[in-house]
């Protein structure tokens, strides 16, 4: 199992969101880079990376900032990014920016012979972000219409999957436990939990679910909640104390 400490980049900036809604953000840094070598330092092997700019309007306006990321933190971490993933043009170019796995939601949904092509490229995680176990779409502005179980099958390609619970989202209300473990189950790749982690008790939680592969966390990092080390020593351990 993995841990993706994340860093979500609106305007250049380090952001979280609430539930996905732009118009309620918090603003964590100016540097994302500078993050990204914080987290490497402490020991994150990978390293998530969203675009919301790319995910609401699809123009990658980020893309230096990402592309300077994952330079950065070459030696130490691989970095995944998402948001705005729409096509092979956008694979390509992130594959030469040196990224490792891209994020691909919206543009998969409603493609889904689009990831088997991508992943020539790149490995691809298909990020299935749900309300109430509906997938939403463009920034979780848009319902798909798609239900998040019956989504796995899809995509016989993917690296892994993203699934992320919009309800949870910077919530800090722990993650949905039961919901993943049946993801776990469902899915051939393997899961990637999003959403809500609060505490090392809820990486615990989330590190007893059989298959799951990894936990993404960003807000519950930047309250001070606990640090990087911290998670990854729950991670490998599978305990807190």
């Amino acid at each position: 199992m993995e841990l993706y400490p994340a860093i979500d980049v609106l305007g250049g900036r380090v952001v979280r969101l609430r539930q996905g809604e732009y118009a309620d953000e918090t603003v964590y840094g100016e540097d994302p880079v500078a993050v990204a070598r914080d987290f490497a330092a402490a020991g994150a092997e990978w390293i998530h990376v969203v675009d919301l700019d790319a995910a609401r309007s699809g123009d990658p306006i980020n893309r230096p900032v990402i592309a300077a990321i994952a330079a950065a933190v070459t030696s130490t971490s691989k970095v995944q990014t998402g948001g705005g993933v729409r096509g092979l043009a956008d694979v390509r170019a992130l594959a030469d920016a040196g990224l490792a796995r891209v994020v691909m939601g919206s543009a998969a949904v409603r493609e889904p012979e689009l990831v088997a092509a991508a992943s020539e490229i790149l490995p691809v995680a298909v990020g299935l972000d749900h309300r109430a176990g509906d997938i939403a779409v463009h920034g979780w502005t848009q319902g798909s219409g798609l239900a998040l179980d019956d989504a796995y099958a899809r995509f016989p390609t993917a690296d892994v999957f993203v699934v992320t619970d919009i309800a949870r989202d910077g919530m800090l209300e722990g993650p949905d436990v039961d919901g993943l473990r049946r993801s776990a189950e469902l899915a051939e790749a393997p899961v990637i939990a999003s959403g809500g982690v609060a505490t090392l008790a809820d990486i615990e939680a989330l590190v007893a679910i059989p298959g799951l592969g990894g936990i993404i966390t960003g807000k519950a990092l930047y309250e001070g909640r606990f640090g990087v080390a911290d998670a990854l020593r729950v991670v490998r351990e599978g305990h807190t104390s």
